[in-house]
C-alpha cells in the first residue's frame, strides 16, 4: 500500500463505537453502551501520555479513520513542542526520537486542516531529527540525549516520520544503522539497547515489545516508500519477515509471548501479539507477506481480545510507567486499535477471510 492510497483510507470513516466484534456491552452505570473497540479507545484517551504515547495514540486514531480527534491531538502535540523542535514534550525525559512518533499525525492534520502552525511544527520536528539530534559517527540517531545509546524503540519513533516527511532515503538509513547494532542474527530477534560509547549491549534482552516496535516501525516505512525504491522496499520486507519468524517461533499456545521473547521465566505479555498481528494484516493486505501468516495473526488477535477488561483496558501488556511488569499502557491500547484497523483494511481489500 503506497502513501497516497493510505491517505485515502486513513480519514475515510470513524472506527465504530457501536457493538464490538464480540458484542460486548459497557458495564452498568458507565453511560451508553459501546463496543469493545470503543471502550479500548475511550480508555486510551483517558490515560496521561508522554511524547511517544501521544504519538502512538494519534497514529491509532489516524489509521482508524478519525478526523477531528487526530487534528486535536496534533494541535496539542504542537502546543507542547519544545525549543529544539521535539513534539508533545511534557516531562524531563531526554528522549530524542520519541517525539517523532507524533510526526505523521501532525503532517496529516496540517494537510487536512490547512493550519500553517501544524506544518511549521512538523518542519521543526524534521529539522531536529535531520540536523540537531545527537547521533553516532555514522549518523544513526541516539534514543536519549544524555547517553550514547541506540534503542530498539527508535525504529518505530523516527523512520516512519522521516519517510512520511519525504526523507525516504534517510528513513532507510536509520533503519539500517539501528538494525546493524541491535539485530541478533543467531536469535532472529532484536536486543533492546546498544551502548555506542562502550561498544556493548546495555540491555541484551530480546524485549518483546521492542521487537514489536521494530516490526511495526519498518512496516509503516514500507507503506509509503516510492516505487523508485523497490530494492529498499524488498530489503525492509525481508527484515520484517525475519523478525516475524524469530518471534513466532516463541509464540505460546495461548497466542501470547513472554516479555523477553526467548526467556520463559519472564512474565507473559499481551502487546507483542497485537503488534505482530498489526504487521501481518498490513503485510498481507499489501501483498508482501504470504497468507500463511494470517492464522497466527488470528490467534494473536483472539488472545488480545481475551485480555480486554470491562472498562476497555488491555490487561497484561508491558505496563507503564516503568515497563517492567504486566499492567496497562497507552501503547497497549493503541496497538489493539491499530491491529483492528489493519484487519479491517485487509478485509476491505478483498483478501478474503481465510485465516481470520
Amino acid at each position: 500500500m503506497r502513501r497516497r492510497e493510505f491517505l485515502k483510507i486513513a480519514p475515510a470513516g470513524s472506527m465504530a463505537l457501536g457493538a464490538g466484534a464480540q458484542g460486548q456491552q459497557a458495564p452498568t452505570g458507565t453511560g451508553p453502551a459501546i463496543g469493545t473497540c470503543g471502550k479500548v479507545r475511550q480508555a486510551m484517551l483517558c490515560m496521561q501520555r508522554d511524547a511517544w504515547e501521544q504519538g502512538v495514540a494519534a497514529q491509532a486514531l489516524l489509521e482508524g479513520g478519525e478526523r477531528a480527534p487526530v487534528i486535536l491531538m496534533a494541535r496539542e502535540a504542537a502546543l507542547r513542542q519544545d525549543e529544539a523542535g521535539r513534539l508533545a514534550v511534557l516531562s524531563c525525559w531526554p528522549g530524542v526520537t520519541d517525539a517523532a512518533a507524533n510526526g505523521q499525525a501532525v503532517l496529516w492534520a496540517a494537510a487536512e486542516s490547512k493550519d500553517p502552525r501544524l506544518q511549521g511544527a512538523a518542519d521543526r520536528m524534521l529539522a531536529y531529527l535531520m540536523h540537531k539530534a545527537p547521533r553516532t559517527a555514522d549518523g544513526t540517531l541516539f534514543h536519549v540525549a544524555d547517553k550514547p545509546q541506540v534503542w530498539v524503540d527508535s525504529l518505530f519513533m523516527a523512520p516512519p516520520f522521516l519517510a512520511w516527511a519525504g526523507q525516504h532515503a534517510e528513513a532507510v538509513r536509520q533503519i539500517a544503522g539501528m538494525r546493524r547494532r541491535l539485530w541478533r542474527p543467531e536469535k532472529k530477534l532484536f536486543s533492546a539497547i546498544w551502548d555506542e560509547g562502550r561498544n556493548v549491549f546495555e540491555r541484551a534482552d530480546c524485549w518483546g515489545v521492542g521487537n514489536g516496535w521494530a516490526a511495526a516501525g519498518m512496516t509503516r516505512v514500507i507503506l509509503c516508500l516510492p516505487g523508485t525504491m523497490a530494492a529498499e522496499r524488498r530489503q525492509l520486507c525481508g527484515y520484517v519477515r525475519d523478525v516475524l519468524d524469530g518471534c513466532l517461533g516463541f509464540m505460546r499456545p495461548d497466542g501470547l509471548f513472554h516479555n523477553v521473547v526467548d526467556d520463559p521465566g519472564s512474565f507473559v505479555e499481551t502487546n507483542l501479539a497485537q503488534m505482530l498481528a498489526y504487521v501481518i494484516y498490513r503485510g498481507a493486505g499489501g501483498g508482501w507477506l504470504p497468507s500463511s501468516f494470517l492464522r497466527k495473526a488470528a490467534a494473536m488477535r483472539r488472545a488480545a481480545w481475551n485480555k480486554v477488561d470491562r472498562y476497555g483496558l488491555v490487561q497484561g501488556v508491558c505496563g507503564s510507567p516503568e515497563f517492567s511488569s504486566p499492567g496497562t499502557a497507552t501503547e497497549g491500547q493503541a496497538f489493539f486499535l491499530l491491529m483492528e484497523a489493519a484487519r479491517r483494511d485487509w478485509l476491505a481489500g478483498g483478501r478474503g477471510r481465510k485465516g481470520n
